[in-house]
């Protein structure tokens, strides 16, 4: 049923739960998994004379995260793993890789964000849940 699993993790995330889920899919559907950090370098908002140092310090930790959740997928049994790190707004980014890696289901974590909270910050998962062409399966992460 699923062949290839979508995992997006944020470079400051410990959304262990998504890892795990993933992990427990990989292994039922004997399936790889994408592990996705999209580095969010807008240039409106990377101006200055340290903007290319701090996105180098970013991409830099997007890179050691997706390493870190490869180590725990292997570690659980995930033999398939794929490394990928891109640059982009995120939401859009993760919606152009499913189909770059022709993902069947998608895992993402969410906050338990409530009201005028989650209204406000336009929460990537949401956006990824109206737009995926194929299931998201979140994972939720508990109160902020």
């Amino acid at each position: 049923m699923y062949d290839t699993i979508l995992l997006p993790v944020a470079p400051d995330s410990e959304a262990t739960r998504g890892i795990e889920r993933a992990a427990d899919l990989a292994d039922h559907y004997d399936a790889s998994v994408h592990v996705l950090a999209v580095v969010d370098t807008v240039e409106e908002v990377m101006s200055g004379p340290h903007a290319e140092s701090l996105a180098q310090r970013i991409e830099s930790e997007a890179m050691d995260r997706v390493e870190e959740v490869d180590d725990e997928l292997r570690s659980r049994g995930v033999e398939d793993v794929v490394e990928r790190t891109e640059e982009g707004r995120p939401f859009e980014t993760i919606i152009e890789t499913i189909d770059d890696a022709d993902a069947d289901i998608v895992v993402m974590p969410t906050h338990t964000r409530k009201g005028l909270q989650r209204m406000l910050l336009g929460s990537v998962t949401e956006k990824v849940l109206r737009r995926s062409p194929v299931p998201v399966l979140t994972v939720p992460m508990g109160q902020d």
